[in-house]
């Protein structure tokens, strides 16, 4: 998979062409640059200025429908309390 299959799935998670159409269009064009080039420095460049406008990217990401970690352990909190109340009954 090259680098800009990576970051074109990426920003469509972050759903970056409706919140950061612009950014999300130099990403993907770094991404292309990063791929279609055999020069190290060139790469290594491209690739910080990559993660740079990413983090801003993933910044102006609107939250999550699914939540966040916190969530995640709050839903296996739950399970795990339900499953033992459902053992305590069973006996």
């Amino acid at each position: 998979m090259s680098v800009l299959d990576k970051i074109d799935a990426e920003l469509s998670d972050l759903h970056a062409d409706e919140t950061s159409p612009g950014m999300a269009a130099v990403a993907r064009a770094l991404a292309k640059a990063i791929d279609d080039t055999e020069a190290l420095t060139a790469k290594a460049v491209g690739a910080d200025k990559l993660r740079s406008i990413m983090s801003d990217i993933r910044k102006l990401a609107p939250v999550g429908e699914e939540g966040d970690a916190v969530d995640d352990i709050a839903q296996q909190r739950a399970k795990r309390r339900a499953a033992a109340r459902q053992q305590a009954v069973d006996g």
